[in-house]
């Protein structure tokens, strides 16, 4: 090989890690991920695009959002399985848009939208749960949808992923090498995640006290700890004295709050 070929394709080999380094420690160091985005101390919608901007204003380390899938195949950002009273599954999304804005204007944001607003900076990662839905068809529908979206936006470097349903949780695992799957619903213990590949565990408040040797079984696997939805200081002053790795909360700016004391 050419000397001076080898160095220069060196150089970019290095230049390249580099900067994937440097992305990886833009990431805001905290524990705190706002649930639905920041959205009750400004009085904004939940999982509206205005809540994860003021996440990413405090300086969130992850925004935390829902996706729902319509009848006519796109994938929504939205909690409920209905958007203010109208059922998102049976519904297309344009049926959506024209039933009802959100309080603050804005109408249902896709899927599409949102992350192209928070791929506009790198501070703040976007913490996405894909939802349940009726059937495991439309589960893999859904599944496939979000993928083929962070794919084509090329948003794998803000995303991790979480799920209340196994299957989802398995899909994401099996099809997306490296992504970081936690799962939410509580019942799986830590070792059988680590076995399954997921990345964490992130679960409810109340399961950890009904399993108190969870969160050191947890650390001792390498799993990451998260805990929703975590509003009452007290209960977060007990998180972090446990050094869980990330809390979930509807009171962002009181766990930044708790943190500096």
């Amino acid at each position: 090989m050419n000397k001076r070929f080898f160095v220069a394709i060196l150089a970019i080999m290095i230049t390249g890690t580099a900067l994937a380094q440097k992305q990886i420690k833009s990431w805001n160091k905290n524990v705190v991920i706002a649930h639905r985005g920041a959205w009750k101390t400004q009085s904004l919608p939940e999982n509206s695009i205005a809540s994860l901007k003021e996440a990413i204003r405090i300086g969130c380390f992850g925004s935390e959002f829902d996706v729902q899938f319509t009848k006519d195949n796109v994938a929504v950002v939205n909690h409920n399985g209905d958007f203010l009273g109208k059922d998102i599954a049976t519904s297309t999304y344009q049926e959506l848009v024209d039933y009802k804005k959100l309080s603050n204007g804005e109408s249902i944001p896709t899927l599409v939208e949102y992350l192209k607003a928070g791929m506009k900076q790198k501070k703040t990662k976007l913490i996405l749960e894909i939802k349940p839905q009726k059937t495991q068809e439309r589960e893999e529908a859904l599944t496939k949808a979000v993928i083929a979206t962070v794919n084509e936006l090329k948003a794998a470097p803000w995303i991790e992923y979480i799920t209340f349903s196994h299957f989802i949780g398995k899909y994401v695992i099996a099809n997306v090498p490296g992504a970081r799957v936690s799962y939410l619903n509580g019942e799986l213990e830590p070792a059988k995640l680590k076995e399954q590949g997921f990345y964490g565990l992130d679960y409810h408040q109340n399961v950890f006290k009904k399993n108190p040797d969870w969160i050191k079984q947890a650390k001792d696997l390498g799993l990451i700890i998260n805990v929703w939805t975590v509003n009452a200081e007290k209960d977060m002053e007990g998180l972090l004295a446990q050094k869980v790795d990330y809390i979930t909360t509807n009171e962002p700016e009181l766990l930044f709050k708790t943190i500096k004391k």
